[in-house]
């Protein structure tokens, strides 16, 4: 019995299939678009748990694509895929209200992880958080809303209950990178990896803040 529906936008037929077939062994049904258009108006017709969707297509982009979805229906969560090289823009994508990024190449395991946790914390609600787990749900939660200044005191909460974890600190990493302060992301980012240093994402993010730290430099 399914649990829900997702529309999955890639123009990319191999991972269309891929995301498709992962999302069915989590009693997930999906839907496909192969590029914005497609995907704008299956969205205004359709009534879809979550949408998955490539930042780098032919035609209309990623970024557009998401705008658009915004203004139909701003409550639907919506997961960035990027590729090597885009993740800058993926960071963008969160200002806009996309609750979170998946870099190619990802695993099945990866993906059914993250869609759980985001169809879970879909009715999580201020009053219901509990645990330090559902302190980074509702944190995710808040930035799809983009209520960042509330997202930070949540995760500030997280790791008090957890100091430990990586994951807060990575997500506050990305908070302070959308709002522009590049090296107080980059400690955080550290702070993730001093927790955990095989965290990918952390890794990925630190990468990418050195980068932009240096350019902003020269």
């Amino acid at each position: 019995m399914s649990i829900g529906k997702v529309l999955i936008v890639d123009d990319e037929k191999n991972i269309r299939f891929t995301l498709s077939k992962c999302l069915k062994y989590i009693d997930l049904d999906s839907d496909e678009a192969i590029n914005g258009e497609e995907a704008l108006q299956k969205f205004d017709s359709n009534k879809y748990d979550l949408v998955i969707l490539d930042l780098k297509m032919q035609g209309m982009s990623g970024i557009d694509v998401l705008k658009k979805i915004d203004e139909i229906d701003h409550t639907t969560p919506v997961v960035i895929i990027t590729a090597h090289g885009t993740v800058d823009a993926a960071v963008d994508a969160m200002k806009l209200g996309a609750v979170d990024f998946l870099q190619k190449p990802f695993t099945p395991k990866e993906i059914q992880k993250m869609v759980k946790d985001i169809m879970g914390r879909k009715e999580l609600g201020k009053e219901s958080i509990e645990n330090y787990g559902h302190h980074i749900q509702y944190a995710r939660q808040l930035i799809s809303r983009r209520e960042f200044d509330e997202a930070m005191d949540i995760l500030k909460k997280a790791i008090g209950l957890e100091p430990l974890k990586a994951e807060p600190h990575n997500m506050m990493g990305v908070l302070l990178e959308i709002q522009g302060e590049l090296e107080e992301a980059k400690k955080h980012y550290k702070a993730a990896l001093a927790m955990e240093p095989g965290y990918m994402q952390a890794q990925t993010n630190l990468i990418r803040i050195n980068k932009r730290i240096k350019e902003k430099k020269t």
